[in-house]
């Protein structure tokens, strides 16, 4: 078919009413007074400038918005821990710096971000903060040119993934194991093949006495049957020694494929002991939170699946980096999200991206009990086991404004 040269005649102004700021509800005289009169739609993000960043606190979530002088805005999902504080970091580390800057430069702004604040930490909090104004900016720049972020990030053609059910006893009022065995059969019965068992053990209650781990395996193997997949994360809950003897154990008498975090998440010798010892899969890297970390976590612990972050590590743009980096080293990529939120949206555009996913990502449904449907207009396309990639400009979700400006944190 013969090129329509009459496109490339069109004066800039025409070109963003038609194809880019239409969806904006920009009229003329609006775009001339942002935009100009240039012909040179190439510098278009010369003229887009960051106007404000706010951030919401719910109970169970942080989101940011971040707005520009075009009346279009991006929203996106920051760490939920600590929310208060990683609030108060993106206000008094991250507006400063992006405030008047074009958002189209976020990879300079990720850096200015990331090293301004360096005292915080290149983990952890810098990270987290930096995670929602970075997811935002990737909605933001889908939005302006009304594109889904998966093909901003040159998509790899995915139109759905897999995902495997995902749930934990609880810290304080634990499940009982007849309770998850009916958590991990309301799972199956939605169509998922493959099951995780969070036992959320953590740090502190190392090598817990009695150890009931086997206990809730063995109740949830028996109720989901033989032929279903079931992983099993220990949270940081062992010594190596502990971890491995376990590992052997729930392969052997339950068919368990893959154990995640057996030991303290710094403890690279103990992980790679594990690794080395295992006749299953180890999987590890939700507390690494930037690509120095991930090398660490890849040539020092050895980890067999990478686990990856995109509320915690740094957004969209860094969790892209750890996982071309874990491609080098020919490791799989399994996001860590268990969340129905933005962060779903970021992980499904990342993996609909890279070419070393796991075969099944983590999710953990709608969670009703979390209270963060209201926040949202649309929900995410659920099949068979499969989540769709959403197709529509930016992450996939729409904020329900009214809803969200009840948690909205006041500078």
């Amino acid at each position: 078919m013969p090129i329509n040269q009459n496109i490339f005649r069109m004066n800039r102004k025409q070109f963003l009413q038609g194809s880019l700021l239409g969806a904006a509800g920009l009229g003329t005289a609006g775009m001339q007074k942002v935009m100009g009169n240039s012909p040179a739609v190439a510098q278009v993000p010369d003229d887009i400038k960051i106007t404000d960043v706010k951030t919401y606190i719910h109970k169970k979530a942080l989101f940011v918005k971040v707005d520009t002088n075009l009346g279009v805005s991006g929203w996106g999902e920051g760490d939920h821990d600590n929310t208060a504080v990683v609030s108060k970091a993106i206000d008094k580390v991250g507006k400063p710096i992006v405030l008047g800057e074009n958002p189209f430069e976020s990879e300079y702004l990720w850096h200015q971000i990331l090293y301004k604040g360096e005292d915080l930490g290149l983990s952890g909090l810098s990270t987290g903060a930096l995670a929602g104004i970075d997811n935002a900016l990737w909605d933001l720049k889908g939005r302006i040119l009304q594109m889904p972020v998966h093909q901003l990030l040159g998509g790899c053609k995915v139109e759905k993934i897999k995902v495997y059910g995902s749930f934990g006893i609880g810290d304080r009022n634990r499940k009982t194991p007849v309770e998850a065995a009916a958590t991990a059969m309301d799972f199956v019965s939605k169509g998922y093949d493959t099951i995780k068992l969070r036992m959320q053990i953590r740090v502190l209650n190392r090598n817990p006495e009695p150890d009931d781990t086997e206990q809730y395996v063995k109740a949830v193997r028996d109720a989901i049957g033989d032929d279903k997949i079931l992983f099993v994360d220990f949270n940081n809950g062992y010594t190596p020694g502990k971890a491995i003897e376990l590992i052997k154990r729930l392969y052997e008498k339950y068919n368990v494929l893959l154990v995640e975090e057996p030991v303290h998440y710094h403890d690279r010798d103990g992980l790679r002991q594990c690794v080395e010892a295992s006749p299953i899969r180890i999987a590890a890297g939700e507390h690494e939170f930037n690509r120095w970390d991930f090398k660490e976590l890849i040539t020092k612990g050895k980890a067999d699946v990478v686990n990856l972050d995109v509320i915690k590590g740094g957004g969209i743009s860094e969790m892209k980096k750890a996982a071309v980096l874990a491609q080098a080293f020919e490791k799989e990529v399994m996001f860590h999200n268990a969340r129905p939120t933005l962060a779903t949206a970021a992980t499904l555009q990342l993996v609909a991206t890279i070419f070393n996913p796991a075969r099944v990502q983590e999710y953990g449904g709608e969670r009703k009990s979390m209270g963060l449907g209201p926040l949202f207009m649309n929900k995410f396309r659920f099949e068979d086991g499969y989540l769709y990639v959403p197709k529509t400009p930016g992450i996939g979700l729409e904020v329900n404004e009214k809803e969200m400006k009840k948690f909205l944190v006041k500078s």
